[in-house]
């Protein structure tokens, strides 16, 4: 049984159709096996915001030998008829038996077909898989008819730690296999050779990309943790921000940082609102409950003092100009109580012919 390894690396993938994009990929491509009858022990895919691979074990080295049954015309059939029936299956007399059959006796043949060579069958299965699946939104580049989510780098495909001979027409260009990738853009963007996932894994890894997108959201939770509670507070939970902040980055790494107090007299409903829906950051809770004056965020970059403290400040810098959005209508809906406000929604229609907003309330 042999190990195949597929990976498609590209330009940045948004993080809401990752997750879903590498399990529909790896079903099409699964579901090619088995049209084939190429059968296999696990098939496990892989998501970051550049790539997406799969890895399948325990598939054969050749297709299993097919036996096909054909029948022929009627033993007392004129002989141009049986002729014809082994011509059309390139056979000889000596090939043929006959059989008797609740509809008479007929002429009966067994085509043996040999199976292909895993190695010969996979490219194909390659090619069609990644045509065939469909992004939610997806693009063309250059003057490529092929359409992919973001501009294809490259095509990893290796079967027993060797390069399957093979290409992806684009329609323009052509991206030959190899068993080339790449690892984090910043810091580990050279040509990595491998040959077979345990390979990929480790030198992905030392090239600051963690594949596994379970693992990245476990690191981004725990880290967190850990930085609230070194200033005695809670990470306030969010599951959809953990999802999303995981396919953001392919290296991660949690910094902690703050917000000036003289927003905290905003309503905490819109700080959060703020900070999560465009900054991607998690909300921090004191021992009562309230909203902490601290926020997290996930950089993609590998951890470094004088770095960290560059990237701390601009995010603290970015969130105080946000928040000072989020502060002056604060402030402004404050210059008025909520009865004073009634008469305006007299000026408001609330549909043709009913009245206005003001007749409603």
């Amino acid at each position: 049984m042999a190990e195949f390894l597929l990976e498609a690396l590209s330009e940045e993938i948004p993080a809401r159709m990752q997750k879903r994009a590498a399990a529909e990929f790896s079903q099409i491509f699964t579901s090619e096996l088995e049209k084939v009858g190429l059968a296999y022990e696990t098939a496990n895919y892989f998501v970051t915001p550049r790539r997406i691979a799969i890895s399948i074990d325990g598939l054969p080295l050749q297709q299993a030998t097919v036996v096909e049954e054909r029948r022929g015309p009627r033993v007392d059939a004129p002989a141009p008829a049986l002729d014809g029936f082994m011509r059309s299956n390139n056979i000889s007399r000596d090939q043929i038996e006959e059989r008797e059959t609740k509809k008479g006796r007929f002429y009966f043949v067994e085509i043996e077909t040999k199976g292909k060579l895993t190695k010969e069958v996979l490219p194909a299965i390659i090619e069609t898989s990644l045509k065939k699946f469909a992004w939610p939104k997806s693009m063309r580049w250059g003057s490529n008819s092929f359409r992919w989510v973001r501009p294809l780098h490259s095509i990893l495909a290796v079967f027993e730690a060797e390069v399957l001979h093979g290409e992806l027409d684009l329609g323009h260009d052509k991206l030959v296999f190899t068993n080339m990738t790449r690892g984090h853009r910043c810091c580990g963007a050279e040509n990595i050779s491998v040959d077979n996932f345990a390979d990929y894994q480790d030198k992905l890894k030392k090239a600051r990309v963690i594949i596994d997108r379970k693992e990245r959201k476990r690191l981004i939770q725990e880290e967190a943790q850990k930085l609230a509670a070194a200033k005695k507070l809670k990470l306030r939970e969010d599951d959809a921000l953990l999802e999303e902040a995981s396919g953001l980055v392919e290296w991660p790494n949690i910094l902690i940082g703050s917000i000036d107090n003289e927003f905290m007299e905003v309503p905490s409903e819109a700080l959060v609102s703020a900070m999560r829906s465009h900054q991607k950051y998690f909300s921090l809770e004191a021992s009562d409950g309230s909203l902490a004056p601290h926020f997290i965020t996930v950089s993609n970059m590998p951890s470094d003092s004088t770095r960290d403290a560059t990237i701390i400040a601009g995010n603290e810098k970015v969130l105080k100009a946000r928040l000072s959005d989020a502060r002056f209508f604060w402030d402004q809906d404050l210059k008025s109580k909520l009865d004073e406000s009634v008469p305006a929604l007299s000026k408001i229609n609330f549909f043709d012919k009913l009245g206005s907003l003001g007749d409603k309330s």
